[in-house]
């Protein structure tokens, strides 16, 4: 029961938010009592709590999933963002700026733990793109990786970037482009037109 309650709730989250849903909308919508979803979880942070990190691991598997295939280092980011654009459900109810606003600690834990694991992932990124001539050889890495984290969480601030002037998808892509058009070398370009050009297909 206790895997069904946060499935459930992970999906109501990412659809409405994690301010909007309250325990009683997911009693509702699971056909149980509210004592049922209390006796695994003693109240909604600890629920918030428990979703976000079960969201994180999923992700976080799937990203290194990718990784492993060793594909080229465009594609592969290419790849990373269609996965995540599939599993957060394109997050048109900024989750994340929710989680930010009313659970702080839960967002600073998950930002960290975030960090760590893109952190690790950008950087080999970026010594395979150098490796292969696609990126350029004077790139400082800890600087572009972290700038590109940075802008990975700024731009799902809607304050700054609004949903109505910014969906989601289209977001991502351009940061996307923004950033691989900042460290490419002409093969890499080559590369990156490729594949922008074959997305817009």
């Amino acid at each position: 029961m206790k895997e069904n309650i946060l499935k459930k709730a992970t999906e109501m989250f990412l659809t409405l938010g994690f301010k909007s849903v309250t325990m009683d909308d997911l009693a509702n919508e699971m056909a149980i009592s509210k004592k049922t979803i209390y006796s695994h979880f003693k109240n909604k942070t600890q629920l918030i709590e428990e979703t976000t990190l079960d969201m994180f691991y999923s992700i976080s598997e799937g990203i290194d999933t990718i990784c492993s295939f060793e594909k080229d280092p465009i594609e592969e980011l290419y790849e990373i963002k269609k996965f995540v654009l599939l599993h957060l459900k394109d997050e048109k109810s900024s989750p994340q700026y929710q989680l930010q606003k009313y659970y702080p600690k839960i967002h600073n834990s998950l930002k960290k733990k975030h960090f760590e694991v893109m952190q690790d992932c950008v950087v080999i990124n970026i010594k395979r793109g150098i490796e292969l001539g696609i990126y350029r050889e004077n790139l400082n890495i800890q600087f572009v990786s972290r700038i590109y984290f940075s802008g990975v969480t700024t731009i799902k601030d809607q304050e700054l970037f609004p949903l109505d002037l910014f969906p989601v998808k289209t977001l991502m892509d351009e940061y996307l482009e923004y950033h691989l058009r900042g460290i490419v070398t002409p093969k890499g370009r080559k590369i990156l037109n490729k594949i922008i050009n074959s997305n817009q297909d």
